[in-house]
Parts: structure tokens; C-alpha cells; sequence
């Protein structure tokens, strides 16, 4: 296996992880069963990935090897070990689901440039990879997605895109394109908790028609 091969390899890995203890996490404090827990899991870590391979017309890729299943069960072993100190933390799940957010972003973009696809195509299946295994996760333990709210949060992932797209015309490596993507969207992530970024929100009163 090639060196950037085994690079997206390693953050498919370590993204899964992440965003299985982020939903295994919420799934704890909604007090799902572990049955429960390790779907709610499962679906926040392979989700956005799903749904990119369906729309790209791929393999899914979670079936073609049992790792992803096997990872989540890690993952609920993991939660259940550490569950004190994971639970009752929500900036340990800000941080699990902030790094599986780059990751998954990144390897969103580089599947879907290896299939053939535009980069602005690139950076939307990167923004789904990222963000909608995390709506499946919210609309499971009925909370609203915090894709729609007014979090800076699928933006990451599109200025995440962004970046990795520019670095692009500076003739730098793609594991530098992929580097600089997942620090953007961190980054992004961290900043907007740290100093309350958000985007505008779309409203209008209804009682002053009346």
C-alpha cells in the first residue's frame, strides 16, 4: 500500500473511531441500551460515507470489509471503559466529533476526485462524508441536526474543501492538501465554540402580520 494509500487509510480508521464515541456518547446520555448505542454509533461513522458511495455510484464501502462494524464495537467498548469521564464532558464530544468531521471531509473529496469527479463535486460529496452521518445520529436520538442549525458547522467542511482546492494551484502534495483541509476545518470548529461564530439566522415573526 502507497504512503498517502495508507495515510487515508489510517484517518478512515481514526474518523470512524471518532464519530462512533460521538454518537455512542449521546446515545449513553439519552440512556439507549447498548444495542442502541452501538447503532446510533454506526450510523454517525458510516452514514455520510454511505450516501456519498450511493451518489457516486461506488462500492459501499463499509461493505466490502467488516472493520467498520468491528471498529464501532471498539469504539462502544471504549465509551462504556471511559464512560464517566466521556458522558458527562461535552468538550470530549466536541472533540471527537470535530476530528471526524476533518477527517471524513478529506477522504469525502479524495474519493470522489479518484472517481473521475470535478473538484467542486469534490467538495460537496466532502461536506455530505462529513456532516450527514451526524444528522442520521441527531434525528436518531430525536434532537435537531446540528447540520441546520446556526453552528459553524457544514461550513467547515465547504472552507475545508475550499482550502484543499487552493493548495491545489500552489503544486503542493496531496497529503499537504489533506493536512491542510482537516486544520481548516478544526480549526474552523474550535473557533466558532471559542469566540461563538455563527451563521445569520433566517427568521420571520409571524405575529407581526397579525
Amino acid at each position: 500500500m502507497e504512503i498517502e494509500a495508507l495515510f487515508l487509510y489510517i484517518m478512515e480508521i481514526i474518523g470512524t473511531i471518532a464519530f462512533a464515541i460521538s454518537g455512542i456518547r449521546l446515545a449513553a446520555y439519552k440512556h439507549f441500551d447498548i444495542f442502541g448505542a452501538y447503532t446510533v454509533g454506526l450510523v454517525t461513522a458510516i452514514g455520510g460515507g454511505t450516501l456519498r458511495d450511493v451518489l457516486l455510484n461506488l462500492p459501499v464501502f463499509w461493505l466490502q470489509t467488516p472493520v467498520y462494524l468491528a471498529v464501532t464495537a471498539f469504539s462502544l467498548i471504549i465509551v462504556i471503559v471511559f464512560r464517566k469521564v466521556l458522558v458527562s464532558h461535552n468538550r470530549i464530544l466536541f472533540t471527537f466529533d470535530a476530528v471526524g468531521l476533518a477527517l471524513f471531509v478529506v477522504i469525502g473529496m479524495q474519493k470522489t476526485l479518484e472517481a473521475g469527479y470535478p473538484m467542486w463535486g469534490a467538495i460537496v460529496m466532502g461536506t455530505v462524508t462529513g456532516s450527514f452521518g451526524g444528522v442520521v445520529r441527531d434525528i436518531l436520538i430525536n434532537e435537531e441536526p446540528l447540520f441546520f442549525r446556526k453552528d459553524i458547522y457544514a461550513t467547515a467542511c465547504v472552507a475545508g474543501g475550499v482550502i484543499y482546492w487552493l493548495i491545489g494551484f500552489l503544486d503542493c502534495s496531496e497529503l499537504f492538501q489533506q493536512i491542510a483541509c482537516a486544520i481548516t476545518v478544526i480549526s474552523l470548529r474550535v473557533c466558532a465554540l471559542k469566540y461563538n461564530w455563527a451563521l445569520p439566522v433566517l427568521s420571520y415573526d409571524l405575529r407581526k402580520k397579525k
